[in-house]
């Protein structure tokens, strides 16, 4: 390729024209399965036919549908200073979804290493689209292959209804993306031996499950999950939320109706089942669920029974996961000293083993005090929260799949929001500097000084290393295990930590993840 001349590869399918944009070849809104539409609305991904002539990769790929439906009410906007990581973006909705991008620095044999990026959202929203996931820098820099993908959100990919062989899709969609990688990315300059999946959020704990899906094995050789999390995946209460749901949209108890639903009108119907039985009712209902084949059993079970797919993983969380859920739901953090056991006890449910809800609130005061952090009852509730779902389970999978594969690292991101001193190191705070994009939708946030760059330039430098050579960069980073547990810190200094906030790990030894 010389000159002004369009990229293009040549795949299995079909040939692809694409782009150059910032620096490297761009492909967009490339399909990796036939549209799930029709009749095809609650059945696995189908593979691509072949097609005739170049087809141009230019634009993105809508998101799948999302949302509340038309039959809800008005949400509140969230704060702009998110607009870069949630919501559809400009390039809107369509149950045809299954698209991916492709950043490379050349369509030739040179056999780079490959980053895919699933993006997060709870399983409910987002798009690999939005700017803040553009991989152009990382491409540019690592000279590796940058891959991100959307597949089926919300009801139209984890809808748990197995009567119509709707088990688990969007964990289906995204092997299929694997698959497609696997299958195809040698065209774009790529090394199919050499695939590192990396998410963020649901994204991280849709790899989590990868690693405990026989239909993911071989696909990818290592992993990073940033802040993978620990929502409820039983099968029957998914079942019994979409039977719920089948009964709202007047499809009484023949599910199959629930295909013929205008996707506004299926949004609507899941909406009016979450508002009508209060907020934690259905924990977990919309999200992957144990079913037993797709995935046969919850990953962290997995991983302690030596039994997920044997590679090195990356592992880590932000230091304040749950500072962002607050800025979202202000009421959620009006607590008082008096009430704060009522909260803690609301937060810990669910999780056996967990420490007492009335030892909560004095030993985390005592633990953040000796490191001189503040007591205040919201500051408290913050940080269960944050241990509860995302730091104590992270560490329970890293530890766990330790025992079987030593090559784990873990980190622990702790850059505060710039401007936003409420937000501290917040859920998501540490995408921009993965991808080099700090001067984004999120700018305000992460901010753009020498400092904010460098740390960006460190973590993009250790996800490539971990993607190119197995050991994340050139870091002196000690592999995590067991007695040492070894945690990066990336923020305002980047320094390796043994065993952080010890006291808060030892009050959730006994707690159990699956």
């Amino acid at each position: 390729m010389a000159g002004d001349e369009a990229p293009t590869a040549r795949t299995s399918r079909g040939e692809l024209v694409g782009a150059k944009a910032g620096g490297v070849c761009v492909f967009r809104g490339v399909r990796y399965a036939q549209p799930p539409t029709g009749p095809r609305r609650f059945a696995p991904p189908v593979p691509l036919e072949r097609w005739d002539g170049p087809r141009p990769a230019l634009e993105p790929g809508p998101a799948c549908p999302q949302g509340m439906g038309s039959a809800a009410p008005p949400v509140p906007a969230r704060p702009p200073v998110f607009g870069g990581l949630f919501g559809p973006g400009a390039h809107g909705t369509s149950e045809d979804c299954l698209h991916l991008t492709v950043w490379t620095p050349a369509c030739d044999r040179g056999r780079r290493p490959v980053l895919v990026f699933i993006h997060g959202g709870a399983f409910r929203l987002g798009t690999s689209t939005a700017p803040t996931y553009d991989g152009a820098r990382l491409a540019a820099r690592g000279d590796v292959v940058v891959v991100a993908c959307n597949y089926r959100l919300g009801p139209f990919g984890f809808l748990h209804l197995p009567e119509l062989g709707a088990v688990n899709l969007g964990l289906l969609d995204q092997v299929a993306a694997l698959e497609w990688v696997a299958a195809e990315i040698e065209s774009f300059g790529g090394d199919p031996a050499a695939v590192t999946v990396f998410g963020e959020s649901a994204g991280a704990k849709s790899i989590e499950c990868l690693l405990a899906m026989p239909a993911a094995s071989g696909l990818f050789r290592s992993a990073i999950l940033e802040s993978t999390y620990a929502p409820g995946m039983d099968p029957a209460v998914a079942a019994d939320f979409a039977r719920a749901v089948a009964e709202a949209a007047g499809a009484g108890t023949d599910p199959r109706a629930l295909a013929e639903l205008p996707a506004d009108a299926l949004l609507g119907a899941v909406t009016e089942v979450q508002l009508r039985s209060g907020p934690n009712l259905w924990g977990g209902a919309i999200g992957p669920v144990v079913d037993g084949t797709v995935l046969p059993e919850h990953p962290v079970a997995a991983a302690a029974a030596g039994s997920t797919h044997p590679v090195p993983l990356v592992v880590g969380t932000t230091a304040d996961e749950a500072r962002l859920f607050g800025s979202m739901a202000p009421g959620w953090l009006e607590v008082g000293p008096a009430e704060l056991t009522q909260r803690l006890a609301a937060v810990v449910a669910g999780v056996p083993g967990a420490p007492p809800a009335a030892e909560l609130a004095p030993a985390y005061r005592r633990a953040r005090a000796a490191r001189g952090h503040s007591s205040e009852p919201a500051d408290i509730l913050y940080a269960v929260q944050t241990d509860r779902l995302f730091r104590q389970h992270s560490i329970a999978l890293a530890e766990r799949h330790a025992g079987h594969q030593p090559h784990v690292w873990m980190y622990l991101f702790s850059w505060s929001a710039a401007g936003e001193t409420a937000l501290g190191a917040c859920h998501a705070l540490e995408l921009p500097f993965v991808f080099g994009t700090l001067d984004g939708p999120t700018a305000a946030l992460t901010g753009t000084d020498e400092r904010a760059w460098a740390l960006s330039a460190t973590m993009a430098d250790a996800w490539i290393g971990f993607a190119r050579d197995g050991v994340p960069g050139a870091l002196s980073w000690p592999r995590y295990e067991p007695t040492r547990r070894a945690t990066l810190q990336l923020g305002e200094s980047v320094a390796v930590l043994d065993d952080p906030e010890a006291d808060e790990r030892a009050l959730w030894r006994d707690a159990r993840w699956w």
